[in-house]
């Protein structure tokens, strides 16, 4: 799978723009703030329908518009396709592929896998559960329609049954009510928990022989799924926990209090690892990302580099350069110094400079 070309307008800091990619490496350089990440943020919204930042749609758009347009051209078994997305400020998105209108952003996910990695992945396993939760659902929300439908539906009912348990206190009629959301949050909720355990199976079986290349062979990685309750104990947990909920005015069981451990040679490195050791386990994550994705879908997803290399010492950096293989990737770094002491091949480069873009001859 490539993306062949990117167009753009008014999105970000960009008025119009027509950018044609290699379909092997591609660099976007500059300074800092001139949009260089905003071009991956664009191709990300293109494959999944959301900004990885969690940005809004009018927040995307051009201070000064109130609306932009992301057309995306992309080659799949030899097949092209056209993704066009209207992004409003006021109102929902439009999307369509070769032309043909969509309704739901399930219709689109599949058709471009992307794995986007930035500075703040290297971060994942020393923050908090909502991060790590984070990455394995924008991995599922990709591969695996099913699971989308759960977790927009147990989001929608967890802020809905949160909002009926501030109302109870005004209200106290109200509780009677509890029981119709109990039951619905823990249908959606079981399937989630049921999802998240065999994607951390998936990932296992990957991982841990990256992360030994990694180390030198000095570390074994495990991850592992710590649900905050089972599928068997959910229902007499929201039974037990009403009160509290009540009390708290919050939802206190289920998959969205969720996390996962990482383990070094019998040690949570979240709680107990170096920094080293958390950057090493978070590089192997990715690396794990990109092959899931080549086992689950056949095909190679587009890598998204947002200023990685920079935060990653030579011996990481060659490992991830030497891993990228076959991939189409699409890299932003301030300078090209690391590129040519690596003697990486780089088949395109661009400059960006204010939301203006110009090829390297």
């Amino acid at each position: 799978m490539i993306i062949k070309s990117l167009e753009l307008a008014h999105f970000r800091n960009y008025e119009t723009i027509n950018i044609s990619f290699d379909k092997g490496t591609n660099i976007l350089y500059g300074d800092n703030a001139q949009g260089k990440t905003n071009i991956l943020e664009a191709i990300y919204v293109s494959a999944t329908t959301k900004s990885h930042k969690g940005s809004k749609d009018k927040e995307i758009v051009n201070f000064n518009k109130e609306e932009a347009h992301i057309r995306t051209y992309l080659e799949k078994e030899d097949v092209e396709y056209r993704v066009d997305m209207h992004l409003r400020k006021n109102k929902s998105k439009g999307i369509a592929i070769d032309g043909q209108k969509i309704k739901k952003a399930a219709d689109l996910l599949g058709l471009l896998n992307v794995v986007f990695f930035s500075p703040e992945d290297l971060a994942i396993i020393k923050n908090g559960p909502s991060e790590r939760r984070r990455f394995a659902d924008m991995e599922l929300c990709q591969l695996d329609n099913f699971y989308l439908y759960n977790l927009n539906h147990y989001n929608k009912i967890i802020n809905q049954r949160n909002k009926l348990l501030k109302d109870i206190s005004f209200n106290p009629g109200l509780k009677e009510t509890l029981n119709i959301w109990d039951s619905q949050l823990i249908s959606f909720g079981s399937k989630i928990i049921e999802r998240r355990n065999l994607f951390t199976e998936q990932l296992c079986e990957i991982i841990g022989n990256i992360h030994n290349k990694l180390s030198g062979g000095k570390e074994e990685l495990i991850v592992k799924y710590e649900p905050d309750v089972s599928i068997e104990e959910f229902e007499n947990k929201m039974r037990e926990n009403q009160e509290k909920d009540i009390r708290y005015k919050m939802t206190q069981s289920g998959p969205h209090r969720d996390d996962f451990s990482f383990i070094v040679n019998g040690i949570d490195i979240r709680k107990f690892g170096s920094q080293g050791q958390q950057r090493t386990a978070a590089l192997s994550l990715k690396l794990s990302e990109i092959e899931l994705v080549k086992k689950m879908t056949k095909d190679t997803p587009v890598l998204l580099l947002d200023d990685v290399l920079s935060e990653l010492d030579s011996s990481r950096q060659n490992y991830l350069l030497n891993s990228i293989g076959e991939i189409q990737t699409i890299i932003t770094c301030t300078g090209l110094d690391e590129f040519v002491n690596n003697r990486f091949e780089i088949n395109r480069i661009f400059k960006v400079s204010n939301g203006v873009i110009s090829m390297n001859e």
